[in-house]
């Protein structure tokens, strides 16, 4: 039996992936995604790196979306994503398809269904762009993240779910992390990619900051900004002047995220679907930064999510300085533990481990029925 994936929130695969191989040993899966982070970027993806070394075949699918602005080549991508979804489909012949979102999902969603592949699609955001909108209308199920999202489907193919999160977090099993025990202690991070904006404005105040915190900053791998090697020199520049300690990583990895997790007492973060269900989880205090031009302002409404349970502040990027967010951080640990977790309930949010046995559950459910349709039709 095969099972193709597509990529785009790889975070939400993986346990998915995990719980799927334990399942059943046998199980071929095969992963549709990014090889590079970005295609101004070159450099191997996150994605690739983690998704290859489950052992899944990856295949990167060249394919298009529509931008708010006239963008010729991206329109011209959309029918070549549609011809080379149309023949790696041809070559892989999966009993079924399950895609975590985004533009990638459309071509191969849509070709599954003219090859009467049946597809689950999984929703992270609490409000759901025009790509996945769009996939549902092909795919046979619809599994959600958020109870808020059901209004955005066809109420006979939904099931909440929640979001897949990786147990890892839970594990503090590295020791690479060794504070100032006198100072709090602060985690960034943007995603996989990174962000050239926080990154920028963290080295601006990097001295500043650490006086007042521990720093682990998590600052992608970009290769239009070389943003690894300037907070490099800016803190190799001021390390023997301040009492904080600074970790510098482009990526956090598996082995070091429960440790950066658990000694963080808040973090500085972007507000993706998959950061926010974390913070949730570990009820984690946080300082968030929406990316303001997603679609739907999607980010912003993740982030509400935290604030509402008493876990964080909402900083809008457009009105950000070094000073000001030097101010906000200062402002932030000094009133840390009025940041508490407030709604035991969850409002049934869904956010353990079942997250990702459930969505397993209904992927194989599915593809062993197109396997025994098959076999009927042979």
């Amino acid at each position: 039996m095969k099972i193709v994936l597509i990529g785009g929130h790889h975070s939400s695969a993986i346990p998915v992936i995990k719980e799927l191989q334990k399942s059943d040993s046998s199980l071929e899966l095969v992963w549709f995604g990014h090889r590079n982070s970005t295609r101004s970027n070159k450099r191997e993806s996150l994605e690739h790196k983690e998704i290859t070394a489950l052992g899944l075949k990856f295949y990167s699918l060249r394919a298009g979306k529509f931008y708010r602005t006239y963008n010729p080549i991206s329109l011209l991508m959309i029918p070549l994503g549609f011809v080379h979804a149309l023949l790696l489909l041809i070559k892989e012949r999966p009993d079924a398809i399950l895609t975590f979102g985004g533009y990638l999902s459309v071509p191969v969603v849509t070709v599954g269904w003219f090859l009467r592949i049946p597809s689950v699609l999984h929703e992270q955001t609490v409000v759901v762009g025009y790509a996945n909108k769009f996939s549902s209308f092909f795919a046979k199920r619809v599994l959600l993240s958020w109870p808020d999202s059901i209004k955005f489907f066809n109420k006979k193919k939904v099931q909440v779910v929640g979001i897949p999160i990786r147990s890892e977090i839970f594990e503090a099993s590295s020791a690479s992390f060794i504070c100032e025990p006198s100072l709090p202690v602060m985690y960034i991070t943007a995603g996989k990619s990174g962000s050239n904006k926080i990154n920028l404005l963290i080295n601006s105040i990097l001295e500043h900051l650490l006086d007042e915190v521990n720093i682990i900053h998590q600052c992608g791998d970009h290769s239009q900004f070389n943003d690894y090697d300037k907070l490099l020199n800016t803190y190799n520049n001021v390390k023997d002047k301040v009492r904080g300690k600074y970790f510098l990583r482009k990526f956090v990895f598996v082995d070091e995220i429960g440790e950066a997790y658990s000694r963080a007492d808040f973090v500085l973060c972007r507000a993706g679907a998959h950061t926010v269900a974390e913070l949730l989880a570990l009820r984690k205090p946080a300082i968030l930064i929406p990316i303001p031009w997603v679609s739907h302002n999607e980010q912003y409404e993740n982030a509400r999510y935290v604030q509402k349970f008493g876990l964080g502040v909402i900083l809008d990027e457009r009105n950000i300085s070094p000073p000001v967010l030097l101010q906000e951080i200062k402002k932030f640990s000094e009133n840390i533990k009025s940041y508490k977790y407030n709604d035991e309930s969850d409002l049934h949010i869904k956010l353990s481990s079942n997250a990702a046995i459930d969505i397993a559950g209904v992927i194989l459910e599915v593809a062993k029925a197109q396997k025994r349709k098959d076999v009927k039709n042979v």
